[in-house]
């Protein structure tokens, strides 16, 4: 319903046109959000299964639902770049990405197609959720304090990347990790300061096409 209300009319426009229309809907749901349901803060306990961690030397231990996180986010990863490079689907999904008007030439229903993509989007920021519920618990705007970190992956990565995107969003990891560590009053700008001299080197991102 969103796509087709509001996306779909500016597909044959600018990206950033995109991105504001993405972000006046947030806040848009956000606000509707806090009228109809508050604004508490729910805690989402991991499931028994998965209580608990293991031991790291003699101080430290690691719990395993963040292991079972990583190992998620390692199978979507690759089930994505399955689907994208392996199969059909994901073959009209390059095509539709490459040459619009070509694709629709040759037969594709381009709006179907971008359809399919947004749906796709939405059940995996939709799992994304999910999955991290019970690492920070569930509170009104959860999801804004990693739009701007997931628009800069999107911008190191390259537009239309899904490589590109996986590529940075690794690196972006390190850099903020790695960051807190051993520069904590200065982790906020290693992220920022990462993207600024990969977008002097490559101002179109470190993979400009999905192909």
């Amino acid at each position: 319903m969103l796509e087709w209300a509001f996306f779909s009319f500016l597909y044959q426009r600018e990206h950033l046109q995109q991105v504001l229309m993405t972000y006046a809907l947030i806040l848009v749901f956000e606000e509707a959000r806090s009228l109809l349901v508050g604004n508490d803060v729910h805690g989402v306990p991991a499931p028994a299964w998965l209580a608990g961690g293991f031991r790291l030397g003699e101080l430290m231990s690691y719990p395993w639902y963040r292991v079972f996180a990583s190992a998620a986010c390692i199978v979507v990863a690759l089930g994505l770049y399955w689907v994208v490079n392996r199969t059909r689907l994901g073959m009209m999904i390059r095509a539709g990405a490459s040459n619009r008007d070509m694709a629709r030439g040759l037969g594709l229903n381009i709006r179907l197609l971008y359809r399919i993509v947004f749906a796709g989007g939405v059940a995996l920021a939709a799992l994304a959720g999910m999955i991290a519920a019970p690492l920070s618990s569930v509170y009104p705007g959860m999801g804004g304090s990693v739009l701007i970190i997931c628009f800069v992956v999107v911008v190191i990565g390259g537009i239309g990347s899904i490589t590109g995107a996986l590529i940075a969003s690794l690196l972006v990891g390190v850099v903020d990790t790695f960051g807190k560590v051993f520069f904590a009053e200065y982790s906020g700008v290693g992220v920022y300061l990462l993207m600024a001299v990969i977008l002097v080197w490559r101002p179109e991102g470190l993979m400009k096409r999905a192909y």
